[in-house]
C-alpha cells in the first residue's frame, strides 16, 4: 500500500464522522470496523454477519462520500467479516461479564443535550437481587451485537439499534411482544449496555415490572413516594421488562402511567416489553393501551429453521467445553421448534450427557440425550394447515376462508383461524391477513382478541343450524393440527 494510500485510508474516520456524527461513529465504527484499499474498492472489515448487514443498510452512502473525499475518485465499498475483529469480538464476548452498574447511585451528568432538562441527582433503581448475605451476584447482561437475527425478530432488533442510536428521538416509546424465549429480555439488556457504553454519564434505568411494583408498594408503606418517583421519573431512558404484571394492578398502573407521561413529555426514551400486543392485553387500562400505541410496537416469534441453526451455532461457539459437530446442530434445529431458552437447554443436555457418559458427540448419541424432549417436539405449523383444519372442522369448502364475504357463518370461522394462526404459527398479523384474503394487520388484532373473549366466556358460534363453543372449535382443531 503505497503512503498515499495509508494516509488516505487514516483520513477515513475522520470523514465518516463528519457526516454522521461521532457517537454513531463511536458506537459502529470504533473498534469495530478495519479500512483497506483493493484498488476502487474500500474494504470495510467487521467483527459479525450482523454487523456487516446493519452497517451495509444503513451507512454505505456515508461511507461512499467519506471514499470520494479522502481517495478522490469514486469508490465502490464492501463489508465484509474480518477474522481479526471476529476473533476480538469472541474473546471479549467470552471474558468480560457486564458489572451490576445499576446497584450504585449513577453520576451526576455533566453534560446533556439542550433538549434535556437539568435535573437533580437521584439514586437508579436497582436491577439486581440481593443474597442471602447480602452480597449481589453479578450478572451476565447480554448485548446486541450477540443476538442472532432472522425474519422472527429483524424489525426488533433494528428498532433496538435505531434506540441505542438516538435515544428520545426514534420510536418513542418501543414495545416489543412475543412469547417467552424469543429475544425480548436480550434486546432490552442490549440496549441497557449499549445505551450506557455510549452515554455513560446518562441515568439509565432497566427494572423489572415485578420489581417496580414491589418498590412502589414499599415506597407507600413508608411515606416515600416522593423519594420512588424521584427515581424513575428523572431518567433518561427507562427500560421495563414483562409490562403484562401489571395487569390487575390498577394502582401500580396509574402510577406508571403518570411516570409514563412525565417521561414522554420531557423527551426520555422508554422500551418496554409483554408477552402480547397492547390491545390484546385486556387488563390494561385504555390510557395505558393508548399510549404504549403511540410509538412503534414489534413483535418477535418463535425462530424458523435457519434462525435456530444460527442460534445453536452462536450457543455452542461461545460456549467451554468439548465442540458439537455442525451436522448435530443441524440435527437439534430441524427436531425443535421451540424458543431459545429450549435450544438452549438442549445444548447444555448433549454436553452433560456426553461427559457422565464419556461418548462422542454425535447424531446417534444425541438422540438417545434427547429422547424425551424430541418426542414431545411439536411439528412446524403453516398458515394453510390452520386454513385447512378449521375448514374441515367446521365442513366449510377449502377457500371459504379466503372469500371476501362478511357474513357470520364465515366471518366467525375465519376469526378463529386467524387466532389459530397467530398461536401455532410463527406468521405476523400482516401475512395471516394477507392469507385470509389480503386482510390489515388491524383485523387480525382484533379478530385474535375477539376470539380470546369468546373463549374466556365460554361463548358458542351459530353454524347454520349447529351451535357449537368456540372452545371446543379449537381444540378439535388443534387436535388436527398437533397429532
Amino acid at each position: 500500500m503505497s503512503i498515499r494510500t495509508r494516509d488516505a485510508v487514516a483520513s477515513m474516520p475522520d470523514a465518516i464522522t463528519r457526516r454522521i456524527g461521532a457517537s454513531r461513529y463511536q458506537l459502529w465504527f470504533d473498534r469495530n470496523a478495519h479500512f483497506r484499499c483493493e484498488g476502487d474498492v474500500l474494504v470495510v472489515g467487521v467483527p459479525n454477519r450482523h454487523f456487516q448487514e446493519w452497517l451495509q443498510r444503513t451507512f454505505t452512502g456515508a461511507v461512499a462520500e467519506a471514499a470520494l473525499e479522502v481517495h478522490g475518485r469514486p469508490m465502490d465499498v464492501r463489508f465484509v467479516i474480518d477474522p481479526t475483529l471476529f476473533q476480538a469480538a469472541r474473546a471479549e464476548q467470552a471474558a468480560v461479564i457486564a458489572p451490576v452498574v445499576a446497584s450504585t447511585p449513577a453520576p451526576e451528568p455533566t453534560q446533556k443535550p439542550a433538549a434535556r432538562k437539568a435535573k437533580s441527582a437521584a439514586p437508579e433503581p436497582e436491577a439486581e437481587p440481593a443474597t442471602k448475605s447480602g452480597q449481589r451476584k453479578a450478572r451476565r447482561w447480554h448485548r446486541l451485537n450477540e443476538f442472532v437475527v432472522g425474519p422472527c425478530n429483524r424489525v426488533a432488533h433494528a428498532s433496538a439499534q435505531s434506540v441505542v442510536e438516538a435515544p428520545g428521538e426514534a420510536a418513542n416509546p418501543l414495545v416489543l411482544h412475543g412469547p417467552v424465549g424469543t429475544g425480548k429480555t436480550h434486546l432490552l439488556e442490549g440496549i441497557y449496555g449499549s445505551t450506557r457504553k455510549l452515554h455513560p454519564d446518562w441515568r439509565v434505568v432497566y427494572v423489572t415490572t415485578e420489581d417496580f411494583t414491589n418498590r412502589f408498594v414499599q415506597a407507600m408503606r413508608h411515606d416515600r413516594i416522593a423519594a420512588f418517583r424521584k427515581q424513575f421519573r428523572e431518567v433518561d431512558v427507562l427500560l421495563v421488562d414483562d409490562l403484562h404484571f401489571l395487569a390487575s394492578k390498577k394502582a401500580t398502573q396509574e402510577e406508571f402511567l403518570h411516570t409514563f407521561d412525565t417521561l414522554l413529555a420531557d423527551g426520555r426514551q422508554m422500551v418496554l416489553t409483554c408477552d402480547c400486543h397492547p390491545r390484546l392485553a385486556d387488563d390494561f387500562s385504555p390510557e395505558l393501551t393508548d399510549r404504549l400505541l403511540g410509538g412503534a410496537v414489534w413483535g418477535l416469534t418463535p425462530p424458523d429453521g435457519d434462525t435456530r441453526l444460527a442460534i445453536l451455532r452462536a450457543k455452542a461457539g461461545a460456549a467451554d467445553g468439548v465442540p458439537i459437530p455442525d451436522d448435530v446442530l443441524k440435527f437439534i434445529a430441524s427436531q425443535l421448534r421451540g424458543n431459545v431458552r429450549e435450544l438452549e437447554g438442549s445444548l447444555q443436555s448433549v454436553r452433560h450427557f456426553g461427559r457422565v457418559t464419556g461418548r462422542r458427540i454425535d447424531v446417534p448419541m444425541v438422540r438417545e440425550a434427547l429422547g424425551e424432549l424430541l418426542r414431545h417436539a411439536v411439528r412446524v405449523v403453516h398458515l394453510a394447515d390452520v386454513d385447512r383444519a378449521v375448514c374441515g372442522v367446521l365442513r366449510l369448502n377449502p377457500g371459504t376462508l379466503q372469500d371476501k364475504g362478511r357474513a357470520w357463518a364465515i366471518s366467525h370461522p375465519r376469526m378463529v383461524a386467524m387466532f389459530l394462526c397467530r398461536k401455532h404459527t410463527a406468521s405476523s398479523y400482516a401475512d395471516v391477513g394477507g392469507h385470509f384474503g389480503g386482510r390489515n394487520h388491524s383485523t387480525v388484532v382484533a379478530a385474535e382478541k375477539k376470539v380470546r373473549k369468546w373463549i374466556q366466556d365460554n361463548e358458542e358460534l351459530s353454524l347454520g343450524e349447529r351451535r357449537v363453543r368456540v372452545r371446543e372449535i379449537v381444540e378439535r382443531v388443534e387436535r388436527d393440527l398437533l397429532r
